[in-house]
């Protein structure tokens, strides 16, 4: 029965037990049966002491007052917490904090730093090669201008393929496999990129279009695996997830993610080392010959690295799929699950247009600045010559943007601000900086406004990363149910490239000036579609998200009373429709005692079988507090209460039964 569950308790209570005992939310529910250490024991463990306060009220149901008061003491203690758990390592081993880091965020977020790396040095390498071959790249005298052009969106649509194949594939066969298959495409892709070449010039760009376009399949892929394999690893495999998880799992993921822009930063870095050694300088012109070095030594670089990547995901990552196939093997799945993927369009259709939609408004902005970044540079330093002062132009714009990352990863976390007030604030940031020289744009960007408008855009890279580029990453990973994540991430992220595909196209055929009128307005659309759409999950135990799906699953989606549908974790629109009117978090408490109550009834069940099998007896697991207060309320024995039909069989899932019969001693 257990494995038909989704419920997922933790090896261990996440802190020690509540010495007060006073719970609202667990009063007159089965406390009356209770002696102090039992009660004690359920409370520690149904109502962890960061998310729930003395008196068992959630922090989401705390007036605002004292949800602010709650929410910073739980993490002004956890960050002193951390900073002497640092003091500890550093105590030990002044450079273990620093490989805790590159262990913890910088080899998960490797793919996405390579993907960095790759994709976004064609807005860098174009200016490159319009300086060392004008007649191809520049003039369209020698190269077909389709095919020049091409360079800027085919990339985008090989990103497209992957995100939604590979997100396909990686529900199906696995995270592991997905990862990678990711690395492979991405290394075999580099090496075409190094070695492209053609008899004319023109065959050469053709080459270079068609060896972005496959090294996208594998950039694609990257942002599904990437974000569900990190969620699940941040929640882990517990039955109850830990503190660790509903403090820090946005700062877990988002923390990968930023190496996107250290990718970026490494890119522009390396070409300006590279033409200083080839050119023997800064300054124009560039010979063929150095441009080739230049551009192609660019690319040989990163392939080392995925070559390693390759390495490291098939011989280090073998339990990437730990989490997927748990939830298949609780709902008896074998291969895709269809079903799942039907009914959260079904149930969670809302959810994917916020995503699939932010996704989509955020990258006209992010993909669109990032392609044609040299247009918006020259406007902002007109008249500059030479290929060096774009980069390093360039340069500080990825640092401001580096700054926005890491701002993210710091307050994502946070219940006071968290994902969607991040994500709104970012987008209305990012409108704000764009709408304001679009109406006046002479004045700002050939006038005396100049400095003013050099900061706006800068402050537009700050914002996007500090908001709706962070935040798509990670709720496309958090809102959906974990059999179908991948899809729906991969989905989502698609839809967010023909965003980008969309800038690629429109920036071919408008004037600079143009854009800032045009992308504004999609930062103002993003913010909308958030605040109407985009559930907030922030200090939300996704462990209880999958407790709803197994309702949702077996058809009682109704029966469920938890967290994940208090009003607080859903979308303006889910509240309209009614999904928070079932949260009662005294009926949820009860709920989940005779969840506790049906596993540990299989578990004895089991242990009576393996006696007169004379197997060896398993070990009690089960905490004395636990044991002896089911064993004393058992049907037929005292007042205890009886079974409630959470355990009954419906449709084709089984809800309870059987998920803490693997508990270790002292729970």
């Amino acid at each position: 029965m257990g494995d038909a569950s989704m419920r997922d308790y933790g090896l261990a209570a996440p802190h020690g037990p509540n010495a007060t005992g006073q719970h609202v939310a667990t009063q007159n529910i089965a406390d009356v049966d209770m002696s102090g250490g039992e009660s004690a024991v359920f409370r520690t463990l149904l109502l962890p002491d960061d998310s729930y306060d003395a008196n068992g009220t959630y922090w989401a149901d705390m007036g605002i007052a004292k949800r602010f008061a709650f929410v910073s003491k739980v993490d002004a203690q956890e960050s002193a917490k951390e900073l002497s758990s640092i003091g500890r390592m550093m105590k030990a081993d002044p450079l273990s904090p620093i490989s805790y880091y590159m262990r913890n965020m910088v080899i998960p977020g490797a793919g996405l730093l390579l993907e960095g790396y790759v994709l976004f040095s064609i807005g860098n390498v174009k200016p490159l090669l319009q300086a060392g071959f004008p007649g191809c790249w520049k003039k369209y005298k020698v190269c077909d201008k389709v095919w020049t052009q091409a360079v800027d969106y085919l990339e985008i649509c090989g990103i497209i393929v992957g995100q939604i194949l590979v997100g396909i594939l990686g529900d199906w066969l696995g995270r592991r496999w997905g990862l990678i298959q990711d690395a492979v495409i991405m290394f075999v892709g580099l090496l075409m990129l190094t070695a492209a070449w053609g008899t004319t010039l023109n065959g050469w760009v053709i080459c270079y279009v068609w060896s972005l376009f496959f090294y996208g399949i594998g950039v694609g892929g990257e942002y599904p695996m990437t974000a569900t394999s990190g969620m699940e690893n941040a929640v882990g495999s517990g039955k109850v997830s830990t503190r660790d998880d509903r403090l820090h799992r946005g700062r877990k993921v988002t923390s990968a993610f930023l190496m996107q822009g250290w990718g970026q930063w490494f890119n522009q870095v390396i070409l300006i080392v590279l033409l200083l050694i080839f050119n023997h300088g800064a300054k124009p012109p560039y010979s063929r010959d150095v441009v080739q070095w230049t551009y192609r030594l660019s690319f040989a670089i990163p392939a080392v690295g995925t070559a390693w990547l390759v390495y490291y995901r098939t011989y280090k990552m073998r339990s990437a799929s730990k989490q997927l196939q748990a939830a298949k093997k609780k709902q008896s799945v074998t291969g895709y699950d269809t079903k799942s993927l039907g009914m959260t369009f079904t149930y969670f259709g809302g959810r994917i247009f916020a995503t699939a939609g932010t996704w989509y408004c955020n990258d006209v902005f992010f993909y669109g600045n990032k392609l044609f970044q040299s247009e918006f540079i020259a406007a902002i330093n007109p008249g500059s010559v030479g290929v060096m002062t774009n980069w390093e132009w360039n340069l500080l714009n990825i640092a401001v943007a580096l700054v926005g990352y890491y701002m993210a990863s710091f307050l994502i976390d946070n219940k006071l601000y968290g994902r969607k007030w991040m994500m709104i604030v970012g987008f209305m940031g990012c409108f704000v900086c764009f709408v304001i020289p679009a109406f006046n744009y002479k004045y700002f960007a050939l006038g005396p406004g100049v400095h003013r408008f050099m900061a706006m855009y800068f402050l537009s890279s700050f914002f996007n990363q500090f908001g709706p580029n962070s935040v798509t990453f990670i709720a496309a990973a958090e809102v959906f149910p974990t059999p179908v994540s991948a899809s729906a991430h991969g989905f989502s992220a698609a839809c967010g490239k023909l965003g980008a595909l969309t800038a690629a196209v429109l920036y071919n055929y408008i004037t600079t000036q143009q854009i800032f009128i045009v992308v504004p307005w999609f930062g103002l659309a993003g913010a909308l579609i958030t605040f109407l759409f985009m559930p907030d999950t922030t200090g939300l135990d996704l462990k209880e998200q999958e407790r709803r799906w197994a309702f949702i699953r077996a058809g009682r989606e109704h029966d469920y009373h938890g967290v994940a549908i208090h009003p607080q974790h859903l979308s303006f629109y889910e509240r309209l429709r009614g999904v928070g009117k079932y949260y009662n978090a005294e009926e949820d408490y009860r709920q989940r005692v005779e969840e506790m109550r049906a596993d540990w009834e299989a578990a004895v069940a089991r242990r009576a079988e393996e006696k007169e099998a004379h197997e060896h007896e398993m070990d009690d697991d089960w905490s004395d507090e636990v044991s002896s207060f089911f064993e004393r309320t058992r049907t037929g024995k005292g007042n205890g209460t009886t079974l409630s039909s959470f355990n009954q069989q419906n449709g084709d899932g089984v809800i309870g039964g059987g998920e803490y019969a693997e508990k270790p001693r002292g729970i």
